[in-house]
């Protein structure tokens, strides 16, 4: 499939499409913005007309079937992924989707079935594995500088935040059904695809979840261990329960020669190359709109331009979502969760 100009559509124009997202698909050559969907017509209008999007939309099926748009962009909460992606390849059209791309992994083989059945692409929102510090972090690793790596560490602390403590009005990133977790789902995401990206897939992964703190229905304490098939280790703990003063975002990477260290979230915190040489610091501001260089690896794909792939596609996606799945297992079922998969499907 080859576009030449493609003309977007965003189902589900919420904050993440404020800045991260949206504005970005009419900074890339040959790409427009032409209509937004949100289930509420006012804010659907009124994202049209602060961005000066053509078109709105308070169905996606309009926007769909919309033969003007001949690519969609999913940004809704993870429940609704799959359903949206099924819509838009039977009508033709590529997806590119956020993540997590889906609630579990079984959605995520669906729509990857869907999209191959249909011939279209289906891309991931995981736009780390584009932004420049991160590719720092890459070029650090094949230029040999830590020597071979030998085991990463991913640790993730958080204290609760206010809005987190009222049960009744919880935002959905704290609801299983439309989540399929907690922070860990959301956050460690990002994390473990960014090592997909820089060491290749995980083939053995063992996890143990719990709510230490009772504020919310999902896990709030994780850790994890891990091997990669090329025989890197890991481990990680993510804790979104923490005192202020124990807050914690970094991956540390150590190797024969040295070791890297860098935050995931803070991007105001320099890249840490130690060695016996001394250490290195870099420090490497990202784009204003954090997905545009992702978002150009997609449009280059669809208008079938020769050289660097779209590096984040439905096959990478659904490998960072089976490892979500395989540390949360045990956990799931001790909640009675594991009727995600029938609910969403």
């Amino acid at each position: 499939m080859t576009i030449q100009q493609i003309n977007w559509g965003i189902i589900g124009c919420g904050n993440v499409t404020e800045c991260k997202s949206g504005p970005a698909f009419n900074q890339v050559t040959g790409s427009k913005l032409v209509a937004v969907m949100r289930r509420s017509a006012e804010k659907a209008r009124d994202y049209a007309a602060r961005h000066q999007v053509p078109k709105w939309y308070d169905r996606a099926d309009r926007l769909i079937n919309d033969p003007e748009i001949n690519a969609i962009y999913v940004a809704t909460p993870p429940d609704s992924h799959a359903h949206y992606t099924h819509l838009a390849a039977q009508a033709g059209k590529p997806v590119y989707v956020e993540k997590p791309m889906a609630l579990n992994h079984e959605q995520c083989q669906q729509m990857i079935a869907t999209c191959e059945q249909a011939q279209v692409p289906l891309f991931v929102a995981y736009y780390r594995r584009r932004l420049p510090n991160f590719l720092k972090v890459r070029d650090l690793m094949e230029s040999g500088a830590i020597g071979a790596c030998r085991l990463v560490t991913l640790h993730l602390w958080r204290p609760l935040g206010d809005h987190e403590r009222d049960a009744e009005n919880l935002p959905w990133r704290l609801m299983p059904e439309i989540a399929g977790g907690g922070h860990f789902v959301d956050l460690a995401s990002h994390q473990f695809d960014f090592l997909d990206y820089l060491f290749g897939p995980i083939s053995q992964v063992r996890g143990v979840a719990t709510n230490q703190s009772g504020t919310y229905p999902v896990e709030d304490s994780v850790s994890a261990a891990f091997q990669f098939a090329s025989g890197i280790i890991g481990s990680g703990s993510w804790c979104f329960s923490t005192a202020g003063l124990c807050e914690r975002d970094q991956i540390e990477i150590v190797g024969t020669a040295g070791r890297i260290t860098f935050s995931t979230f803070d991007h105001a915190v320099p890249i840490r190359l130690e060695t016996d040489q001394g250490t290195e610091t870099f420090d490497i501001p990202v784009p204003e709109h954090i997905q545009q260089p992702l978002i150009e690896t997609v449009c280059r794909a669809l208008q079938g331009a020769d050289g660097n792939p779209c590096p984040s596609t439905g096959i990478s996606g659904a490998r960072t979502t089976w490892v979500l799945d395989q540390i949360l297992r045990d956990w799931r079922r001790a909640q009675g969760s594991n009727d995600i998969e029938s609910r969403a499907n």
